[in-house]
């Protein structure tokens, strides 16, 4: 404790540690944001058009799931991000930094939470889902008023899951440009060999990591009425 209490009384350190804090937050944020609004639609398609779903249509199954989603998650993150640096300026303006960084994020996150999408919609009952057809409802209100509300749970916890994988992604962004904690670890924590900035963010990024799986599980059980 006296180790990490001289660490946060040095001026120095506490003034790079807080911006990098936020860059780090703005970072999760906004891929979060972008990866729930174009992976939720996404893994409700890749369900909904396999075998057994409801619109089964097998060509977009087969370049959603095998093309899209299988490939992009093959690919290392760190080439990834390095890979879609020119896309990042072209949709940014910028090449670096935190708001930069997030087109890689939300990129390389979108695959992986379709997928979990994708497994948690296939765990709710097939019965519910034919008495909702039988009743006469629709297809979208199938998906809208049945699917996914009984998956939530599931949803959740893909979400939680794919929140603590950005955080740790956004610490490799920093070592190409991102900025965040992940910058602040190897300018001052590896190339200066300061150990004490090292386990500072350690300590940072690993409370974010259970302050969200904590809050995800909470809201999970909270919303699970099976």
């Amino acid at each position: 404790m006296d180790f990490f209490t001289e660490l946060l009384n040095n001026p120095g350190i506490t003034r790079a540690m807080w911006p990098a804090t936020v860059e780090t937050l703005q970072m999760v944020l906004i891929a979060t944001a972008f990866t729930i609004v174009i992976g939720l639609p996404l893994g409700i398609l890749l369900h909904n058009t396999g075998k057994g779903g409801l619109l089964p249509i097998r060509w977009l199954n087969v370049v959603l799931s095998g093309i899209i989603v299988n490939i992009t998650r093959s690919i290392p993150f760190a080439i990834l991000m390095v890979a879609l640096i020119p896309v990042a300026k072209a949709i940014t303006g910028e090449s670096l930094g935190p708001v930069a960084a997030s087109v890689s994020l939300t990129i390389g996150t979108v695959p992986f939470f379709a997928r979990l999408v994708e497994t948690a919609l296939r765990d709710v009952s097939s019965g519910k889902v034919d008495a909702a057809l039988v009743m006469g409802s629709t297809k979208m209100q199938v998906i809208r008023k049945v699917l996914v509300p009984e998956a939530m749970p599931g949803l959740i916890a893909a979400l939680t899951t794919t929140v603590v994988t950005l955080i740790g992604y956004s610490a490799m962004a920093g070592l190409v440009g991102g900025g965040g904690l992940g910058r602040l670890a190897y300018n001052y924590g590896f190339q200066r060999y300061d150990m004490g900035i090292m386990l500072v963010t350690m300590v940072i990024i690993l409370i974010m990591v259970q302050i969200v799986q904590i809050v995800g599980d909470i809201v999970a059980r909270k919303i699970d009425h099976r």
